[in-house]
């Protein structure tokens, strides 16, 4: 990390060092997407992932609306607000979230059940909300810089698509639409977003801000994976209230070591 004193840096300065954090710091390097990429969790792992980023993807929108209401430029509102309906769709049962309420259907996920959020882990709600705040109260190029972790998305994706068709027999293409779909979402919004926010981060604070923001986002998808690190894998300690995945021979919460 160079040093806050430094000279400000040059737009392609500035874009490796936003690259260089998602190198260090992306959740593409949590042992739980290995697991789950690898084949090695349970059926009821992977249902506390569906579920409760389902949280995740329900807030987008919340948040992407956030920062349409506080931009002045019609330009900025005319490309983000495509990202409402690519999550929202343009009708019921279409967009991002009906799609991954279709992944959860077909991991035995009931969509009742994840619709009500019951069952959520407390450090999902609190990672998912803590977003969706600084969205709404950091400087507009703070916000549009935290939706910069789509820089790293399509690799993670890809590699989520092939390990998880490969290895989960409950997991098929259809089922897999969301991930299919974010392959060409992402990078579109990204392109936009990178060019918006190296056009006005200038000056040292800026480039700072922008640093930050996008560090605190990758702080935000790393803490979800490590409390479902914590509850369903290792040690296993499934806090009060939360979804406890169901042994298939005993019917009784199963602890995963």
């Amino acid at each position: 990390m160079r040093a806050k004193t430094s000279a400000a840096l040059n737009r392609s300065e500035l874009e490796e060092e936003l690259r260089a954090i998602g190198r260090r710091r992306y959740h593409d390097r949590h042992p739980f997407h290995e697991l789950l990429h690898n084949g090695q969790l349970g059926r009821g792992q992977v249902q506390a992932w569906a579920l409760n980023r389902f949280y995740y993807q329900r807030s987008i929108p919340k948040k992407d609306a956030a920062l349409i209401s506080r931009a002045d430029s019609a330009e900025l509102r005319r490309v983000w607000r495509q990202r409402l309906a690519d999550h929202d769709g343009d009708e019921p049962g279409h967009g991002g979230i009906a799609r991954w309420l279709n992944l959860c259907a077909a991991v035995g996920l009931e969509r009742r059940k994840v619709e009500s959020l019951d069952g959520l882990l407390p450090a999902t709600r609190f990672a998912v909300d803590a977003y969706v705040h600084f969205v709404r109260e950091k400087s507009l190029l703070e916000a549009v810089a935290s939706s910069l972790t789509e820089l790293f998305a399509p690799d993670i994706i890809a590699d989520r698509m092939r390990g998880m068709l490969a290895h989960y027999d409950f997991v098929s293409n259809e089922a897999m639409a969301y991930f299919d779909r974010r392959l060409t979402e992402a990078p579109r919004d990204v392109d936009f977003a990178l060019e918006w926010v190296l056009e006005r981060a200038e000056t040292v604070e800026q480039q700072e801000s922008v640093l930050d923001a996008l560090r605190f986002k990758c702080d935000v998808l790393w803490a979800q994976l490590d409390a479902l690190y914590h509850a369903y894998v290792d040690p296993g300690h499934i806090p009060p209230g939360a979804f406890a995945p169901q042994d298939e021979s005993t019917d009784r919460p199963r602890r995963y070591r």
